[in-house]
């Protein structure tokens, strides 16, 4: 019976240096995604309407399956181009929960786009942001782990609010972006005797291309590059190609942290599927008991067949 008591305590140990580890850096930086390529709204507000038409997606995100109190995403988001010229305004939900703590973002976005040539566009975003935080640390407190460690009230919807803001360049083969989604740096609580959270700056640089490799291939690489104060560097490669404009399949590497697959589908030129599976390269990803992260994405956006055709947008 010890040793089993032993046991659960270790286990309930190791899940609250999930909770505090995870909280501290999911505290520094915003949601992660592989396939930002079809989300990049959630990360840079000067992307909301640049799709041409009202554009619509959904993802979920599971990290570390298996893994108890693992981090999951759900995001939500719309955006199209408003009557006004240059105008673009968009709206997302973001939730995240690990273990016990659930975070949610209402974000409204706003871009004015500028013609910079033939094909080129420079839009310019803002970004307005509510945040609301929930820690069930009385869920913590059970078993053997109570008595042993001291833990600090539950949080009910904290609300703090936030700005964030970005610039992007796109042709119809080429894009580049620069944004900051979070601009205050937001101490949620202070009372913990764990940790300490604060919101800190990410600034993230993001850009791709789409080659022609013949009427039927093309290739599309990827970057996103995520920096943080008081964080390691992310940097986020990828390399998809397309098929027939219908089927695309693809590989990423997160430095020093993942390899990933994707795969994804244009059921029709209005409904896209993205699928990806992420493989950690850290000693996280050598546990039995971490499957890896696993992600879905579904966009449409709503085309109207009216006048003359637009070029196709690939990203």
């Amino acid at each position: 019976m010890e040793r089993i008591n032993l046991a659960v305590f270790q286990k309930g140990l190791v899940l609250v240096s999930l909770l505090v580890l995870g909280f501290w850096s999911h505290a520094q930086q915003d949601a992660q995604y592989t396939q930002y390529m079809y989300n990049t709204v959630s990360v840079n507000p000067a992307y909301a309407g640049s799709r041409g038409h009202l554009s619509i997606a959904a993802l979920y995100r599971s990290q570390w399956v298996g893994l108890d109190g693992a981090p999951e995403t759900q995001t939500l988001n719309l955006h199209t181009p408003m009557g006004y010229r240059g105008v673009g305004l968009g709206v997302s939900i973001v939730n995240d929960v690990i273990g016990p703590t659930s975070e949610t973002y209402f974000d409204v976005d706003f871009s004015y786009t500028i013609q910079t040539g033939i094909d080129g566009k420079l839009s310019f975003g803002l970004k307005a942001s509510a945040h609301l935080l929930d820690i069930q640390f009385s869920q913590l407190e059970t078993g053997t782990l109570q008595g042993q460690v001291t833990l600090p009230s539950d949080i009910d919807n904290r609300f703090s609010p936030n700005v964030g803001a970005g610039i992007y360049y796109h042709t119809d083969r080429f894009y580049a972006g620069l944004s900051v989604p979070r601009m205050l740096e937001t101490e949620h609580f202070e009372e913990s005797s764990l940790s300490t959270a604060r919101e800190r700056m990410s600034w993230y640089l993001i850009t791709g291309y789409v080659w022609d490799l013949n009427p039927f291939l093309k290739f599309k690489p990827a970057l996103l590059t995520k920096w943080v104060e008081g964080a390691p560097l992310q940097v986020d490669l990828s390399a998809n190609f397309m098929f027939n404009d219908k089927f695309i399949v693809g590989a990423a590497y997160r430095w020093d942290a993942a390899f990933s697959g994707m795969v994804g589908f244009n059921i029709s030129d209005k409904l896209l599927i993205g699928i990806a599976h992420d493989r950690e390269t850290t000693d996280l990803g050598a546990t039995t008991f971490n499957d890896g992260s696993f992600e879905i994405i579904l966009r449409y956006d709503f085309i109207q067949r009216l006048g003359n055709l637009k070029s196709p947008r690939f990203f």
